[in-house]
């Protein structure tokens, strides 16, 4: 298989360099596959934002974001795998071999295409909280809550995900405040009823966020009812958690993959296969549900395995 490289059509191209596209090339470089990476504007995706972290197997004392991007990197690297820091903006899905147009106006073939482009959380846009993230703000409870122990911390946000991220943080802070700028919550019924009834969940109704206290680490948070306008800032505020959506990086692909109507990119169950024959998706571009970097470097050894054995289909 590794004859396609030299004819100019690549065996496996990867489109992303976070856990899934990482893991995506480990398994493709040890299968001999040759694989091309396109970084994408963000190389090392969302843990490259995140300071600590301590829930991926094998680092007993945790690892910084970064720091485990590299480590994953130089693994990869040491079997092959050649890299680029292109972006696919656009694609030709329709026969093969496929053809991806990059930022920098190369078309590239391939017989294989392995999208992990991820996806991006949402924020409000704040300076300082841009500034902040990962230095006490945070889209991810479920990623940095334990870190809030016995502290008071914020949720921003009225919907699922919201509620849910809110009632997680319980395990952890003394108090979770959940900002909401309606004067109702969006949540589906059992959640509304879950964060409701918590005595450790304050909700703020017609509250927004309007700007993120402190000059190494959150310190506190500025806030105004919409209604009222009436403003404040609370000082006891140490951690703040965005709760207000991810958009997954799909747009080059949606004219040619199946999709959600949130962009999320549909895969056969149980399978990274897209409707386009050789064509895969892995990590949080295609999972809304789980956003974690295990399930992403999980997704991206699923992928990687389906693209070895298409291409052994297409020799027979």
């Amino acid at each position: 298989m590794s004859e396609s490289t030299e004819s100019g059509v690549e065996n496996v191209v990867i489109l992303g360099s976070g856990p899934a596209g990482l893991t995506a090339a480990l398994y493709t470089a040890r299968a001999d596959l040759q694989p091309m990476m396109y970084e994408g504007k963000e190389p090392g995706g969302q843990l490259m934002t995140t300071t600590d972290v301590e829930n991926f197997p094998g680092f007993e004392e945790g690892i910084m974001g970064p720091d485990l991007m590299g480590v994953m990197k130089k693994q990869v690297a040491r079997f092959g795998t050649r890299f680029d820091y292109d972006e696919v903006i656009g694609v030709d899905f329709s026969s093969q071999p496929l053809v991806l147009h990059t930022a920098s106006g190369k078309n590239v073939k391939t017989q294989t295409v392995i999208i992990a482009t991820g996806a991006a959380a949402r924020y409000l846009g704040l300076e300082n909280e841009l500034r902040l993230r990962g230095n006490g703000v945070s889209a991810c409870a479920t990623c940095d809550g334990f870190f809030f122990r016995g502290v008071e911390v914020v949720v921003v946000g009225g919907g699922d995900s919201a509620c849910e991220e809110a009632g997680f943080l319980t395990k952890f802070a003394s108090k979770v405040h959940l900002l909401v700028r309606r004067d109702e919550l969006r949540a589906s019924k059992i959640m509304q009823h879950r964060a409701l009834n918590n005595d450790k969940i304050q909700i703020h109704w017609n509250t927004e966020m309007t700007d993120v206290l402190g000059e190494k680490t959150v310190e506190g948070v500025a806030v105004k009812n919409n209604k009222t306008g009436e403003s404040a800032q609370w000082k006891n505020i140490q951690g703040v958690f965005l709760a207000i959506g991810h958009t997954p990086n799909s747009k080059p692909f949606l004219e040619a993959l199946d999709h959600d109507d949130q962009g999320y990119l549909i895969t056969a169950p149980d399978s990274s296969r897209t409707n386009i024959p050789g064509v895969f998706a892995c990590g949080d571009v295609q999972d809304h549900t789980y956003r974690q970097a295990i399930t992403a470097a999980g997704s991206g050894c699923m992928a990687a395995i389906d693209a070895e054995r298409w291409l052994e289909s297409q020799e027979s």
